[in-house]
């Protein structure tokens, strides 16, 4: 992966961590510098972003401290969800990462051209969350 790249990879991760670019910017940066998808894994606290050629970077991300509950509940992730959709005061995604790593979610990926999320549980148990259109 070029330089480049790798900097937008960085700079969105960054950004969403500080909390400075919203979900759907995010989105269309990457979607813009050829990206496809991109995953958070919050058992390694890390984010592996994918190129469609199948070039990837993977970056460390904040620690989440909330334990990774054993049972997952998706009713609790999509709760979390929509409160970062609507961007209700006091939102961050660090509170969102915690939010749903107590609700037992392992990790997630965004597909772009699949226009959804997928949120997984250890069992892999899943929700899946589709992009407005």
């Amino acid at each position: 992966m070029d330089d480049h790249r790798q900097a937008v990879a960085r700079a969105c991760l960054s950004a969403a961590e500080g909390n400075t670019m919203t979900f759907p910017q995010i989105v269309g940066t990457l979607m813009r510098e050829g990206f496809e998808s991109y995953a958070v894994d919050f058992r390694r606290n890390a984010a592996t972003y994918y190129l469609r050629d199948g070039d990837s970077i993977e970056l460390p991300m904040h620690k989440v401290e909330a334990g990774l509950a054993e049972d997952f509940d998706a009713a609790a992730v999509q709760a979390a969800i929509q409160e970062a959709q609507q961007l209700l005061p006091g939102y961050t995604y660090a509170g969102f990462c915690e939010k749903v790593v107590s609700a037992g979610c392992a990790g997630y990926m965004v597909s772009f051209p699949g226009r959804r999320a997928v949120y997984f549980g250890r069992t892999a148990e899943t929700h899946v969350e589709h992009f407005p259109r």
